[in-house]
Parts: structure tokens; sequence; C-alpha cells
């Protein structure tokens, strides 16, 4: 089936703005302001190369982020990878004195509090009773090293900037898809909870 529109006229459309509606195309239907980029090795290697590759293409996707008014303060876009098991037992055993279970049997996750200590107490007890709740184990949080003064970070982000810490959780009688699914409900559940105590 050939194209009654001539690319000289496409191009000509493109450069103008979107291109009139034609057969199943409709402009109406065009959205912006998004921006994904995927990378990865296609034999699910993982290596540092492929962190710095992601990190190169969340720099190329400034032009479709939020950025504030201050160029260092960006909208939060970061990466997501698979769990460094390596690493978490390392920072788990060193920072925490405990042994991680196996890949698969635990989860991890980067948990952003308030500044308030009172606040965060209690927050941190939110999520303990949604994670006993599910019947899975919480085996610590562990303080992410965090240095604001050395960051290139503008005033915005410094003074929203909330604490963080490192959850990690045991499965206690699933895994794989189950295992996220019940990951996934305590983490909404404690939100919900959360956000009705505001």
């Amino acid at each position: 089936m050939s194209n009654p529109m001539h690319q000289s006229e496409l191009s000509k459309q493109l450069s103008l703005g979107l291109p009139k509606r034609h057969g199943l195309y409709d402009p109406a239907f065009e959205k912006d302001s998004c921006g994904v980029g995927f990378i990865c090795d296609i034999k699910g290697r993982a290596s540092r190369e492929i962190i710095e590759q992601a990190g190169h293409i969340n720099c190329c996707m400034v032009h479709r982020g939020g950025v504030g008014y201050e160029q260092n303060t960006g909208d939060g876009a970061g990466i997501l990878t698979g769990l460094p098991h390596k690493f978490f037992s390392r920072v788990a055993g060193a920072d925490l004195g405990i042994e991680l279970p196996k890949p698969g049997k635990y989860g991890a996750g980067i948990v952003f509090l308030p500044r308030s200590t009172t606040e965060r107490k209690h927050c941190k007890a939110v999520i303990a009773e949604e994670i006993a709740a599910a019947g899975q184990q919480l085996l610590g949080w562990r303080a992410i090293p965090t240095d604001p003064d050395a960051a290139n970070i503008g005033h915005a982000a410094r003074v929203s900037m909330p604490h963080m810490e490192q959850i990690f959780i045991a499965s206690v009688d699933v895994e794989g898809d189950a295992f996220e699914r019940e990951l996934y409900l305590i983490r909404k559940h404690a939100t919900h909870r959360l956000r009705g105590d505001e």
C-alpha cells in the first residue's frame, strides 16, 4: 500500500509541527514531555558499563525531563537496576551485622523518610507493622551515606531533600513474582496508612 503523502510533504509538515490527520494517524493522540531510555545486555549479564551507559542516557534526556529554574535541580529521575547482591551482602554485613538470604529471597528498597526523628520513627514502625502483617521479615534499615555539601544540587533540592534509608526485607515463604507482589502490597498499604496520618 503506497502512502499518498510524499516524503518532501511529510518533511515540511514535521518541520512546522505535527502532520495533519491522515488515515489512522491523528495528531490529537501525540504526547510529549516524557522520555524513557532502555539499555540492557542482551544476554542478561550485569556490568558497570551498562550502569554508565544508563547514566549517559539520563544526561541526554534533560530536555525531556522536569527541570526547575535551577540548572542543578532536576526531576529526580534515575535508573532501575537488578539487585546488586554482592554489594548488598557486603554493606548489610558491615553496616547491620546481618547476612542476606540468597538472591530472590529478599527485597531491598530506598525509602524517603521525614527529616524529623519523631516522624521518621513513626513511619518506620508503620512499615514494620505492614511487613509483619504480610508474613515477611524485616531484616534491617541501613542509613544511606549522602554528602549534600559535595553534591552539585540546587537550593530547592537541598531544602526538600528527605532522609533516605535502605530497607531489607526477607521472604518467609514465597519467592519470584509472588514475593514481588507481597513487597508491592507492603509498600502500598504502608503508603496509604501514612498518608492517612497527614
